[in-house]
């Protein structure tokens, strides 16, 4: 017969990967969010000169970062998830 808590154990992984699937989907939704922009900018001459090389740098620095903090999210449930097994 399992321990009394297995049942609260096993809700919990099942709510860290349910948790982790709706991450993984909004975090690819967010990943994506600057990719027109970032295809239009560093795919053709859009718009030229100092400020727009500036924009463009900080287009391709903010997309990176996003990326970052949503994969740091999916490795936090990752994380999480692993330590219920």
């Amino acid at each position: 017969m399992g321990h009394p808590s297995d049942g609260a154990a096993d809700a919990r992984r099942r709510i860290l990967e349910q948790t982790l699937a709706e991450v993984k989907a909004r975090v690819e939704i967010l990943e994506a969010a600057l990719d027109p922009a970032h295809r239009r900018f560093t795919g053709q001459a859009v718009w030229v000169g100092p400020t727009a090389r500036r924009f463009a740098e900080d287009l391709v620095a903010r997309r990176a970062r996003l990326r970052q903090a949503g994969q740091a999210l999916v490795t936090t449930v990752e994380e999480e998830l692993a330590s219920t097994r």
